[in-house]
């Protein structure tokens, strides 16, 4: 029996050693030195200290600055065990709200959301929450949207906001992969930049 288990038990401590820790470090060394900034978790700084990550949603609710697509991401709520409540843009949870296109309670949230907008109609991403609840992008028509309300609250002529998103938006990676798209924390630190 011990003639049976001792080369079976070796493979597995081998097998978990390398696949488990060596070959896992070796490609942490290797993403560190190829793409440091990523590697480290696309951190963004202003002055100095770090403000966010350029991967990470944040949330920005004041009328001065370009607002990101709605988080669905929640916490337990400590007042009442086995129910959750809203903790936007907290990375800890990140999930999808996993309500389906049929959902009544995702078609009352969109609802919602749209007649806080305005109740005209509005891009997909000023309504809806993204699958992990965190995307820091907005479309650049939730961006042009955008402008009027920033620009009044600003007391910015509209064209040089229009012209600070067309600067700040990405496009498809590779030229063919994804969607146009604007980094919304990005974009708010060159608008706080503006003079």
């Amino acid at each position: 029996m011990t003639a049976i288990l001792r080369p079976a038990i070796s493979v597995v401590v081998i097998l978990t050693l390398f696949l488990g820790l060596a070959v896992p470090l070796a490609f942490t060394g290797i993403a560190g030195v190829l793409f440091p900034a990523q590697a480290g978790g696309s951190l963004v700084e202003r002055d100095g200290k770090v403000i966010g990550s350029s991967l990470i949603g944040q949330s920005f609710t004041s009328a001065r600055y370009f607002h990101p697509r709605p988080s669905a991401t929640t916490e337990p709520d400590p007042a009442n065990e086995g129910s959750t409540r809203a903790a936007p843009y907290n990375a800890a949870a990140s999930a999808a709200s996993q309500l389906g296109p049929t959902s009544a309670a995702l078609l009352e949230a969109v609802t919602e959301r749209v007649a806080t907008l305005g109740g005209a109609p509005v891009p997909a991403d000023a309504a809806t929450a993204s699958g992990s609840g965190l995307d820091p992008h907005i479309s650049p028509e939730n961006a042009v949207r955008q402008i009027a309300r920033v620009a009044a609250a600003r007391g910015l002529p509209e064209a040089r906001l229009a012209d600070l998103v067309a600067r700040h938006t990405e496009g498809r990676e590779l030229g063919l992969f994804g969607e146009p798209r604007v980094n919304v924390l990005r974009l708010n630190l060159a608008l706080d930049a503006l003079r």
